[in-house]
């Protein structure tokens, strides 16, 4: 229910954070809740992957993308991510979540994704993200990229152990899954 709450805030409040571009930092604050809490008394791993959602929501509606797209039948979807956690989130902890364009490959575009506290990173993120379009079809990088505007400045380089693991979390298609312990 809370993240409910938390999405209808974002809705409701992102118009008076103010205009971003889709190329910078975009930063939401954030405070634990008791519902965000595991039995260990901090917040549920789990939790941190719905709440990063609602950071790349924040920079889209910001930056206006999310309303270019929308246009379009645009939509993300998340393909892969993968979290490190450096120290717990107690209760009531103010955080940020600051979310960034990381880099794109021909099929994905990464997003780069810390759970910030006075200044120190306590979890960081990268999430894989595809577009697709309603009712059935895919948007390349290159075509979201051109819907924004283009990419201003240098254009970021993917950290090569987010290539490698984008390529290891990929399955082509019509293979079988790789080997699992259950088999």
């Amino acid at each position: 229910m809370n993240l409910w709450l938390r999405l209808i805030w974002a809705l409701v409040s992102w118009r008076s954070r103010g205009r971003l571009s889709w190329q910078a930092v975009g930063s939401r604050q954030f405070r634990v809740w008791p519902t965000d809490l595991d039995i260990f008394n901090h917040m549920n791993n789990g939790k941190f992957l719905s709440l990063l959602d609602l950071g790349r929501f924040d920079l889209l509606k910001r930056s206006g993308a999310w309303k270019a797209m929308g246009k379009r039948n645009w939509y993300p979807v998340v393909v892969a991510e993968t979290i490190t956690f450096r120290k717990s989130l107690s209760p009531w902890m103010r955080f940020a979540i600051e979310s960034k364009v990381a880099g794109w490959d021909d099929q994905s575009m990464y997003v780069e994704q810390r759970f910030v506290v006075s200044g120190e990173i306590y979890a960081q993120a990268f999430v894989r993200i595809r577009f697709l379009v309603n009712p059935r079809g895919i948007v390349t990088p290159a075509q979201v990229i051109e819907l924004l505007g283009g990419w201003q400045g240098p254009v970021p380089v993917l950290p090569e152990w987010v290539a490698r693991w984008s390529v290891e979390s990929s399955m082509p298609k019509g293979k079988e899954p790789a080997p699992s312990i259950w088999s």
